[in-house]
Formats: structure tokens, C-alpha cells, sequence
């Protein structure tokens, strides 16, 4: 399955698509040696060190390059991430931040030549999330000045934090993993969706060691309906990261 959305402010809510398919025919591929995935006429291909991605749905068309200006972020330890504290609550997780990205986004049947720094995330696992879990917060954020910020919160189905983790890049490659006890998640606004009854945090306060965030949306209405793929819905967002008032990154929610 795959998720495709378009977060435009002027237009105030997502424009959004989703894949399911099964593999056979020629309608489903998907490379376990490198990045190469293909849903019928979307893909995700990484081609030495640029990936390229091609989505095409009735409401948008993204057709993009993303190239990678230095290593990948691994997360947690060597690139396996805690999540639990029982040793199987663990998945294999690595960031690419900064992606150098260029391309071309169709709306309405206009094509715009757009350029940028993208984000790319690749985690997985053989477990579902522990038990003891009902939420998942997660941040990933390009730093203005060419660091980056992966950190993540898991809800306790008590009201409490079951995990925590996260690891910080400076702009000079240094990484540092985060502890459990070092992340913060304060949610400083709700939104409820009009569609689905929902209610979200939208915006949010984090800290990370000693750095403090605010964490701002483009627009407050960033649901993604994908109960027609995997059965779920949930709120994803583009944000501004700030440190008091001032801008200091973008990212994601």
C-alpha cells in the first residue's frame, strides 16, 4: 500500500490518494536488495544516491529527485531503535535528511517546477507496536543551519509515556542518541476534524535534551483518510520548528 498527500495552506486541508494492490502482474513491485518500490503507476527508486518518486492521482501529480548531500542518520543504536524495553520491541530505522530536491508538482493541470529539502524515512519491523501502547507522536525536522531531529513518543494506554527515543545531528555530522528521559512531548492545541469527529494535537512543544521546540502546522487540517488501504486514519502534518519566535527548521508531524 501506499499514502500520497499534498499539504497546500492557500488550500487549507490535504489533497490526498492511496494505493492497495497485491503483488502478480506486473501491478506491484518491490525490491528487497535496494529502495525500489512500484504500485501501478507510483514508485519510489533510489538510483546511487537520488531517489526518484512519481505519484499520480486524480487531484495532484508529483514527479520528483531527491539527492542525498551526506550519510544517512542511522537511529538508536547502529541503526536498531528501541521501543520498548523488552528486547522484540525494537525495529531497524535510518533518516535521510536534507534530501537536495527538485522537480515538478501538476495541480489543477498546471505544472510548477518546485525546488527544496525533503526528508526520507525508512524503519522497519517484525512486531507491532507493545501492547501497552495506544498512541505514537513523531518528529522528524530539517534544522535550518544543516542538522536534523528525529525523536518520537509512544503513548502508555494509562495517560503516561510507555518509549521514548530520538537522536540529534549537528551541522558538523555529530550524532547523539537520545534517551527515553530526554524527550518531551506537550501537546498546545487540539484540532477536531469535521469529518471524522477525531480530535488531534496539531501543534506541539518539544523538548530534546536541552533544546525546546514549538512545533506550528502550515494549516490545522492535515487528516489522512485511509481507511480505503490500511483501515486507519491519522493526522500527519508539515510544521515550522521554532526555538521562542524564531524559525530555526521544517519538518514533519
Amino acid at each position: 500500500f501506499a499514502h500520497a498527500a499534498l499539504a497546500d495552506p492557500v488550500h487549507g486541508k490535504l489533497r490526498h490518494d492511496q494505493r492497495a494492490a497485491r503483488t502478480g502482474f506486473g501491478l506491484v513491485e518491490a525490491s528487497v536488495q535496494t529502495t525500489d518500490v512500484r504500485i501501478d503507476d507510483w514508485s519510489l527508486v533510489l538510483d546511487a544516491d537520488r531517489y526518484r518518486t512519481r505519484i499520480v492521482s486524480t487531484a495532484f501529480q508529483f514527479e520528483l529527485a531527491l539527492t542525498a548531500t551526506r550519510p544517512p542518520l542511522l537511529q538508536g543504536e547502529a541503526g536498531v531503535s528501541r521501543k520498548g524495553p523488552r528486547p522484540g520491541q525494537a525495529s531497524f530505522y535510518y533518516s535521510r535528511p536534507h534530501l537536495a530536491t527538485e522537480g515538478t508538482i501538476t495541480l489543477a493541470g498546471t505544472r510548477s517546477s518546485v525546488r527544496g529539502s525533503a526528508w526520507l524515512d525508512h524503519e522497519w519491523s517484525s512486531e507491532y507496536v507493545a501492547p501497552e501502547a495506544t498512541g505514537w507522536d513523531w518528529i522528524g525536522i530539517n534544522l535550518d543551519d544543516g542538522g536534523a531531529l528525529m525523536a518520537f513518543r509512544m503513548r502508555h494506554r494509562n495517560g503516561g509515556v510507555f518509549w521514548a527515543g530520538g537522536s540529534i545531528r549537528d551541522a558538523q555530522g555529530g550524532r547523539r542518541v537520545l534517551a527515553p528521559t530526554e524527550i518531551a512531548f506537550e501537546p498546545l492545541r487540539t484540532w477536531r476534524s469535521p469529518r471524522t469527529g477525531v480530535t488531534y494535537p496539531v501543534a506541539m512543544r518539544v523538548r530534546v535534551g536541552d533544546l525546546e521546540l514549538t512545533l506550528d502546522p502550515l494549516m490545522d487540517d492535515q487528516e489522512l483518510d485511509a481507511r480505503a488501504s490500511v483501515g486507519t486514519i491519522y493526522w500527519e502534518g508539515a510544521v515550522r520548528a521554532l526555538a521562542g519566535a524564531r524559525a530555526i527548521g521544517r519538518g514533519y508531524l
